[in-house]
């Protein structure tokens, strides 16, 4: 099973150059060392300021589990999550 995921971030305003600087990071990394990661990418919404969606795709539950644990990932999330103005709100999928 290939497991998706879809995190809504939702920037504060002063912030949001930033959250799109780790994303932008952690994207690559993750391009770049977690080859059972189909998909990776961070679209801003067009009709909400300060409003970001993520979308992964994973191979299977292990290389979702991969990607929680691998070092870059655990630098990187908590400054992301400081950027955020509201919880971020994630949901979970099988991708077909």
């Amino acid at each position: 099973m290939r497991k998706s995921f879809i995190a809504k971030l939702v920037a504060k305003p002063e912030k949001a150059a930033e959250l799109e600087a780790l994303q932008s990071e952690l994207r690559q990394l993750v391009h770049a060392h977690e080859p059972d990661c189909e998909v990776y990418e961070l679209f801003k919404a067009i009709d909400a300021p300060f409003t970001y969606f993520c979308i992964a795709t994973f191979k299977s539950e292990a290389a979702f589990d991969h990607h929680m644990s691998i070092d870059f990932h655990d630098r990187l999330v908590p400054p992301i999550l400081d950027c955020l103005a509201q919880e971020m709100e994630l949901s979970f999928h099988e991708a077909v």
